[in-house]
């Protein structure tokens, strides 16, 4: 078998940014058909009767919800004129697809002489779907057919060294000029299918020469092609191979010519290598792959034959549903049962977490799910999760539920060797890590709860790296449990396998009312001048250039500029192009020179580069570019002024991945009002709301209004002895532990050294600026049972809410604000466009977010039916008849 090699040259295009779709589509592992078996406790009865009528339907058809992506075919002109169409479509449906990198790192390790193809013109040829499928049964599994090679074909070390990749927009322009260069007999992006027993595979070959009987595969890059690694070039060789197979099965070819095209998205240049292969050879690697793939997915299907019944039969964890529990577990049943989108407003205590999983896992068990995501906002969040898991997993009468959970935590806090770089030479973790994969992989699915540390000691036992085995365990999980930002950010690891693999998934967001201001931190970039001023200083000669165009284009936009902030409804061009240019510059630098482990030139790289992603989609219904001077005595100083993308309403990012998602239930005992979540978080139209009465009666809090006092900031010093006192008053009326909540860390400073002047016999502890976890646990700690004391925290900080502290150990709290957020020149704009795209912009900006961190805050007295407590609102606004609106309906103030 020779390998032949070719390099072709062509005219240099606009370069296309970040932020589409990968081109390949990718079908998923489906379910088989299984039983759906309802508990026979009276209690899952009762909670499940009302809605067993999609219980009726007992056998799950695994092919129902599949859909096949399939990609738009590009029309008849002119390269530049396509590319430019091209590049309007792909920014409007940037959001969609959310920064899906297809990073295809190409190089091989020798270059052969190249020879040259001339150039042809090209038309678009029809195409039909290209079947091969001689078994008349339905299959088990459908897999793409990159992602069977992915998991049967990868070896070698672990190798995140940097090396810069064309972003999707670039890789999809990159294919589109190949083809551009094609003759009229040439086939591109041709549908293939084949079977291999009960496993089906699909994918899309880039194009086919019918007359000479060529298939090839078209992978873009950047940089020097030698840099390839040796695993690389053979994941793109299996890939070409399978789809070979599938080829010559289809037209009964007895040979077909396998060619990689290789196409560097600066140069234009095409690098080709070719192998001649004979069908029986195409036919025993692939029957090979599929047979590799087909044991693992055997186990697979013992598990879900072992899973689903015992699922099925479990009963509530607990000798009975709480009040309001059950119709939230009902609620969320329907949803995971039926598809769309539920807002529901829970009281603190209930057993939220428990009361939404096991209704989603119920689903799971008949098929109706595929896989359930809990995301939660902080990690005391995981933890109720994963212990909600745990005490369901025990309760199935025939033994322990074999059910997988999958906790997802954060790299810098799961990695082993935090001094070393990702790859082999380095990490001895990453060294040979997919050879080792699978062992590690089988000996992880044998575990149940695969948290932080189950998946720590799988992953040393093994000796590969914790944080990418979970990475790799998604796909082979129940029950993954993580962070917003694994779904909702615009790089989300968990919404991208969703959406190669069309998991239909049961999503549910824990303490949703957090997901407003989370994802408009996900969606918002800002640029430092003192790293700018640094970089220059020590950046390569041949960046000094572009970067020096940066520092201009930046210094002119706050020449004139005498306020210290200013909002903005447009990006600038002279910045954006300057930027474009820096960041050219640097990916061709780093073409020719891999950086060293975070140097500061890669860390503002990778931020311009946001900045820039997030100008493609910018727009001023939904963002604001801002330029805040840091020296406002001094504004035509050069550099002195920080700029920002701030994103205002996260919507339109947010509401194709609501839209995408089968069933997607946010949960909070606070989401009043619905309307504020359904702009903000871009849920559908037919997104159900649902408020769960409280179990909790009026006469277990009493609730009482300082009418007399005032926390506004104009009225804070004045106050504060009669806050103070208030305070004190109600401690020796009745001894024991409180919380006392401010709305900033000064506001608490002064009122903390205040009252252990006036009141130094009462005990004191508060939190801290950036505490560690140690140091929240200790300050936990000192709320005991029988113990005494003041706790004073922060208004919406880490105490504010998911903290669990019932009976004696809490006993009232001290609400010293509204809780509204600083009028400063920001939120003073956010309430001016918000108020012109939605009309309520002082309620949107202002009153909503104060009053949800308020009842949040008070929600950490009552915790149980057994509890008792007082709350005292320190401010006379808590009168008013709009606040009142917003509170709690079973508070009784007084």
């Amino acid at each position: 078998m020779a390998t032949t090699l070719s390099t072709r040259a062509g005219s240099r295009t606009k370069a296309f940014p970040k932020g589409s779709r990968s081109r390949t589509t990718h079908a998923h592992v489906r379910s088989f058909k299984t039983a759906f078996l309802l508990g026979e406790t009276q209690i899952q009865e009762a909670c499940f009767a009302a809605i067993s009528l999609v219980g009726e339907r007992l056998l799950f058809d695994s092919n129902a919800g599949r859909c096949e992506t399939s990609r738009k075919r590009s029309r008849q002109r002119s390269r530049s004129a396509a590319a430019k169409v091209l590049a309007r479509k792909l920014a409007r449906t940037r959001a969609r697809f959310a920064r899906r990198e297809r990073r295809v790192e190409c190089a091989p390790s020798t270059r052969p002489t190249p020879h040259r193809r001339p150039r042809t013109s090209h038309r678009t040829s029809p195409l039909s779907i290209v079947t091969a499928n001689t078994d008349s049964q339905p299959a088990q599994y459908r897999i793409a057919a990159r992602e069977l090679c992915e998991f049967t074909a990868k070896h070698g070390d672990l190798d995140l060294r940097f090396t810069p990749a064309p972003s999707a927009l670039e890789g999809i322009a990159g294919h589109a000029s190949v083809a551009a260069r094609r003759g009229d007999d040439y086939q591109k992006e041709l549908p293939l299918r084949g079977r291999y027993g009960a496993l089906e595979v699909r994918g899309r070959a880039d194009g086919y020469y019918p007359a000479r009987q060529e298939l090839e595969e078209v992978k873009t890059y950047r940089g020097r092609l030698e840099r390839l690694p040796e695993n690389q070039r053979a994941l793109h060789w299996a890939q070409l191979k399978v789809y070979g197979w599938l080829l010559c099965q289809a037209l009964a070819l007895p040979e077909l010519r396998l060619t990689l095209v290789y196409f560097n998205v600066d140069s234009e240049q095409e690098t080709l290598f070719s192998e001649r292969h004979d069908a029986e050879g195409l036919r025993t690697f692939f029957e090979t792959q599929c047979a590799h793939f087909l044991h693992w997915s055997a186990s697979e299907l013992a598990h879900r034959e072992r899973r689903d019944p015992a699922l099925a039969a479990a009963a509530f964890p607990h000798p009975q549903f709480h009040a309001g529990q059950r119709q939230l577990a009902e609620a969320v049943y329907r949803m995971a049962a039926r598809g769309g989108a539920l807002l529901a407003q829970a009281p603190t205590g209930i057993g939220k977490s428990i009361g939404s999983l096991y209704p989603a896992l119920k689903a799971l068990a008949r098929g109706e799910v595929e896989k359930v995501f809990f995301l939660t906002a902080k990690t005391s969040g995981r933890r109720l999760a994963l212990d909600a898991a745990a005490s369901l997993v025990g309760t199935a009468t025939t033994g322990a539920i074999p059910l997988r959970v999958l906790e997802l935590v954060a790299r810098e806090k799961s990695c082993e060797h935090p001094d070393k770089a990702c790859h082999g030479e380095s990490c001895p973790l990453a060294r040979g890590f997919y050879d080792r994969l699978p062992a590690a992989r089988a000996a992880a699915v044998q575990r149940s709860r695969l948290d932080q540390a189950g998946l720590r000691a799988v992953a040393l036992e093994h000796q590969v790296c914790p944080y990418y085995l979970g990475q790799e365990l998604v796909r082979w999980s129940d029950v993954v449990v993580g962070d917003y930002n694994y779904y909702f950010d615009g790089s989300a690891l968990l919404y991208g396998l969703a959406q190669l693999n069309d998991w239909k998934l049961a999503v549910l967001v824990d303490e949703a009312h957090n997901l407003v201001e989370r994802a408009r931190g996900m969606y918002s970039a800002e640029l430092d001048p003192m790293q700018l001023a640094a970089l220059r200083r020590v950046a390569p000669a041949e960046l000094r250039k572009p970067l020096e165009k940066v520092r201009r284009a930046w210094s002119r936009l706050h020449r004139d500029q005498t306020e210290a902030y200013v909002a903005h409804a447009q990006l600038p061009d002279s910045l954006c192009r300057a930027l474009q240019e820096a960041v050219s510059a640097i990916a061709r630098h780093y073409a020719e020179e891999p950086p060293a482990n975070d140097s500061p030139l890669q860390a503002w790289w990778f931020e311009a580069a946001q900045f820039l992603r997030l100008a493609e989609s910018f727009a001023p219904a939904h963002s604001l570019f801002e330029i805040v001077l840091e020296e406002a005595s001094q504004p035509r100083q050069p550099g002195r002024s920080r700029l920002a993308i701030r994103n205002l309403v996260p919507a339109p990012f947010l509401a194709p991945r609501a839209a995408r998602t089968h069933a997607l239930v946010l949960f909070s005992a606070t989401l009043k009002p619905p309307h504020y979540y359904r702009d903000l978080l871009g849920l559908p139209a037919g997104t159900q709301w649902l408020d769960v009465p409280s179990p909790f009666r009026a006469e277990q809090l009493r609730v009482t209004v300082a009418r007399d006092i005032s926390t506004r900031y104009q009225h804070r010093q004045r106050s504060l002895p009669a806050l103070l006192a208030r305070m004190a008053g109600q401690y020796r009326k009745q001894p024991g532990n409180y919380l006392a909540y401010f709305s900033s860390f000064d506001y608490l400073q002064q009122a903390l050294a205040a009252f252990a002047a006036r009141y130094p016999e009462i005990p004191l502890w508060s939190q801290q600026r950036g505490m560690r976890e140690p140091e929240r646990e200790a300050f936990l700690q000192r709320f005991v049972a029988g113990g005494e004391g003041i706790g004073f925290a922060v208004l919406g900080g880490v105490f504010g809410e998911g903290i669990d502290l019932p009976g004696e150990r809490l006993i009232g709290a001290f609400i010293a604000s509204l809780g509204l957020p600083q009028i400063n020149p920001l939120n003073e704009e956010l309430r001016r466009r918000l108020d012109a795209q939605f009309g309520a912009g002082y309620d949107y900006a202002y009153l909503y977010p104060g009053l949800q961190k308020v009842v949040q805050a008070a929600g950490r007295v009552i915790r149980g039916a057994q509890d008792h407590g007082v709350l005292h609102l320190l401010d006379d606004r808590y009168a008013q008849a709009e606040v009142q609106a917003l509170l709690p309906r079973w508070w009784q103030i007084e």
